[in-house]
């Protein structure tokens, strides 16, 4: 009996030993002022690839996840994606969180057909630019845009529009959206009320601006380390104006930097739901809250989604190729086919890379300063747009 328990633990051990390294990697900014976003998408996707690692060790393959730090800069992001690119066995990427980043990382990614698989990007130009490795599972700007502002106007019942955006492409994109649509809704948002600033701390100017304009709201397109700061300040100097902002203020870290109080009459839009708008989330929640003693927010679900997709694509290019490890394009080609149920929902690309029904979700940030207890005010699904028109 001994030696069938020696020659089985020997056993075991070669199929380590032999076992063939494959590599999911992420990219998002896990320092600097959007840490906790690059966190929850880096964690989330680490929770499905130590979920699924026992799954490919009995394929014969040791898993592994890769993160990297693209510090929210696009020339980071694209020095990571070169090193992605040239480690032959990272087979998929998790990312990015910034579209402005994604972007032309995406573009490094597309010369070896390395798939990407966003949680997060929202800008149209990431799947409008028709990459075959480009997918994600969230949906976009132009649609999130026009649904702020039909909240704004139509339910606020705000005319009157002061906006501002950080200067991003995800930033600008979505405040240009929203003011187009506001106006066409019959708002009034006058040129010298829609302001770009990549302002971090010191607000005043741009308060003063928005004090002589008297708005009815204050819409913001961009991201809550900054958005935090400017709330604190606008609110210290009396301005009680609503607050909407889109997907970038979907952090309780945006609590900490305006003050539970200031962060009162604060709405967002978000293309990532709350756990509690995903039932099939709350193990997932109660998981990762144990493993890594934080607690799991919207982008966290849809990284482990993400992660997931190219799990299940990976594992069907293995059996189609006969249990070998299959080529990064095997990988591309299985994900844009796929069909996943996941925690978010049903997931089917279309051409662009786009998932075919997105969600998007309009919050309020609760009166007692609990991110958590974030309001979901409404939500729809709504089709992908069609592809542009070369």
């Amino acid at each position: 009996m001994k030696r069938m328990i020696l020659t089985a633990l020997v056993l075991v051990a070669a199929m380590g030993l032999n076992a063939q390294v494959i590599k999911i990697a992420t990219q998002s900014p896990l320092s600097g002022g959007q840490s906790a976003f690059g966190e929850q998408l880096k964690l989330g996707a680490q929770y499905a690839v130590e979920e699924a690692q026992a799954n490919f060790k009995k394929l014969g393959f040791d898993l592994q996840l890769t993160p990297y730090d693209d510090q929210a800069n696009p020339d980071t992001g694209v020095s990571n994606a070169n090193r992605i690119i040239n480690d032959p066995d990272i087979v998929g990427v998790v990312g990015h969180f910034n579209s402005g980043v994604a972007i032309p990382s995406s573009e490094v990614y597309k010369t070896v057909n390395l798939v990407m698989v966003s949680p997060a990007n929202t800008n149209p130009r990431v799947t409008d630019r028709l990459l075959a490795n480009v997918n994600r599972i969230c949906g976009r700007d132009d649609v999130q845009g026009p649904a702020g502002a039909a909240f704004a106007v139509n339910e606020l019942k705000a005319k009157k529009i002061f906006v501002l955006n950080d200067k991003s492409a995800y930033g600008q994109g979505l405040a240009q959206a929203f003011k187009d649509a506001a106006v066409k809704l019959g708002a009034s948002i006058p040129d010298s009320a829609f302001v770009g600033t990549e302002e971090k701390t010191n607000f005043i100017p741009i308060i003063t601006q928005i004090l002589a304009f008297n708005p009815e709201l204050v819409y913001f397109g961009g991201t809550y380390d900054q958005i935090g700061p400017f709330t604190k300040q606008l609110r210290e100097r009396g301005v009680k104006t609503p607050i909407l902002g889109g997907d970038g203020l979907d952090s309780g870290d945006y609590i900490n930097l305006a003050g539970a109080a200031n962060a009162t009459n604060t709405y967002y839009t978000t293309v990532a739901g709350p756990v509690s708008s995903f039932p099939k989330a709350a193990a997932l929640a109660k998981g990762f809250k144990a493993k890594f003693g934080k607690d799991l927010e919207g982008f966290g679900i849809y990284s482990y989604d993400s992660a997931k997709i190219i799990l299940n694509a990976l594992e069907a290019a293995i059996k189609a190729n006969g249990g070998k490890k299959p080529s990064r394009d095997a990988v591309t080609k299985a994900v844009r086919s796929i069909k996943y149920d996941g925690l978010t929902g049903l997931v089917t690309f279309d051409s662009k890379g786009d998932i075919a029904k997105a969600d998007y979700f309009i919050l309020k940030y609760d009166a007692a300063g609990v991110y958590a207890n974030n309001k979901v005010i409404k939500s729809v699904s709504v089709d992908a747009p069609a592809a542009p028109k070369s």
